[in-house]
């Protein structure tokens, strides 16, 4: 027996059992390995479903030019389709996906535009605009979107879901996935409980990302964004494959576990996967301790594979650096927080406050930064010495609404993130942090906090 083409090794992925890091953990753990799939990753699935539709549809023709915003892995499943039919490739990416991912675009033939990471999803330079502006400029070509493209979802309710059924013989009860695009979380959720509505899904999720208070509050708080490093799950958008509906709870997962983890998955059980494999299995398991019975069958999705992440994860110099292998114990943020004993309430400014009230109660309260807030979200952020300038500059500026005159706001991290990880955030121009606790309190970490803990 012989196949056609690459592409006809699509899909039927093993199921494998966990033995080593989901010691203590009550049921059967299970993970879907896609980097069986030909391009390593599951999305080759979607990336063949979408191309497929779109020749049936009509909108993509002979000759055509495939143009996709990715953050690597789609990318290459549209690669391997592309140069099964006979298309050509253009693909934008931001600026933190790895240079593996990059490299091994440009070797399936395709070119790749690298667009910042810091941007919002509108703002020209950003890798969904670039891509959308592209399509728009090039005839006889076809943009994906594999936020918004429902074959995205399909593919895998075709697929992925039917197989996981299939593999478990029906005892599957619970999904755990990272969630970015949505589809293959949404896709395989809606097959298995169609097949059995008891099963739960349990998206995994970053911080820095919007889908957990989307899900638990419909707020989409463009405070809870923030730059964070692991690629592929976690938006800053709302992503039509994204059906909330279908996800029944999130759990999140910092840059560093994840990064812990994916090599632990390496080193322990021999699954040499990417980094956003890692974040799955520590919200997997941190869901499973609390909730899976001994007759309960967990399945993780785990889609990609570790070449993608040679230069960073597995390299012991860039993970020491970014405080993810540390010669010492640090504190974390939750260490601070903790310390405090509830004794320091967080002090806002209102965004209709005068700049004269606000320097009142900066003075009052001894403090030389303020968050911004209007109703329950952070919009900004007032400092001491930018007042002082500008008062200097304009005495009548006091007069003035907080909401006329306030910063950009202060950023939100995870509570897990370690003081080494905190520092490389703070500099001249932010001087804090924020974070919120299990109970959605937000709290402030200033340098002088930083300062303290590590003399401590």
């Amino acid at each position: 027996m012989y196949y056609n083409s690459i592409i006809e090794t699509i899909g039927n992925t093993p199921l494998v059992k966990l033995n080593s890091v989901s010691k203590g953990v009550k049921g059967t753990i299970l993970v879907k390995v896609e980097y069986f799939n030909p391009g390593n990753s599951m999305k080759d699935r979607m990336a063949l479903k979408m191309i497929e539709d779109a020749e049936k549809a009509g909108v993509l023709k002979l000759g055509g030019t495939i143009i996709e915003g990715t953050s690597g892995n789609t990318g290459m499943g549209l690669a391997l389709v592309a140069i099964a039919k006979g298309y050509k490739c253009i693909f934008t990416l931001s600026d933190k996906q790895s240079q593996e991912k990059m490299d091994i675009l440009r070797a399936m033939g395709a070119e790749v535009i690298v667009c910042p990471t810091n941007v919002t999803p509108d703002d020209p330079r950003s890798y969904y605009s670039i891509a959308k502006k592209l399509n728009k400029d090039i005839p006889n070509s076809f943009y994906p979107n594999q936020y918004d493209n429902t074959s995205n979802a399909v593919a895998h309710y075709e697929s992925t879901g039917p197989e996981i059924w299939e593999q478990t013989e029906g005892k599957v009860t619970h999904l755990a996935a990272g969630v970015g695009t949505g589809g293959s979380m949404c896709g395989t959720a809606k097959y298995l409980k169609e097949q059995n509505a008891n099963v739960v899904s349990v998206g995994i999720d970053s911080y820095g990302s919007v889908f957990k208070k989307y899900k638990e509050t419909g707020i989409f708080d463009e405070n809870e964004i923030y730059p964070y490093m692991t690629e592929g799950i976690g938006e800053d958008i709302l992503p039509k494959n994204v059906d909330f509906d279908l996800i029944d709870t999130f759990v999140k997962v910092t840059d560093k576990d994840a990064a812990i983890m994916t090599r632990r998955l390496a080193r322990e059980e021999g699954l040499f996967v990417g980094w956003s494999c890692g974040s799955a299995v520590v919200g997997a398991l941190e869901y499973a301790k609390e909730h899976l019975k001994e007759e309960d069958t967990m399945v993780i999705i785990l889609p990609d594979h570790g070449t993608r992440y040679l230069g960073k994860l597995y390299n012991d110099n860039w993970m020491k650096d970014h405080g993810f292998l540390e010669s010492r114990d640090f504190d974390s943020a939750k260490d601070i927080v903790d310390r405090r004993n509830g004794a320091s309430q967080l002090i806002v400014a209102q965004h209709s406050n005068t700049v004269g009230e606000t320097i009142k109660m900066l003075t009052k309260e001894g403090i030389d930064q303020i968050p911004v807030v209007k109703g329950e979200a952070f919009i900004g952020s007032l400092s001491t010495s930018r007042l002082l300038e500008q008062l200097i500059e304009d005495p009548e500026f006091k007069s003035k609404t907080v909401e006329e005159v306030m910063d950009s706001p202060i950023p939100f991290v995870a509570m897990d993130n370690t003081l080494d990880v905190l520092s490389s955030m703070i500099n001249k121009n932010n001087r804090a942090v924020l974070v919120r606790d299990s109970a959605h309190q937000v709290h402030i970490i200033t340098h002088h906090d930083i300062l303290k803990a590590m003399s401590n």
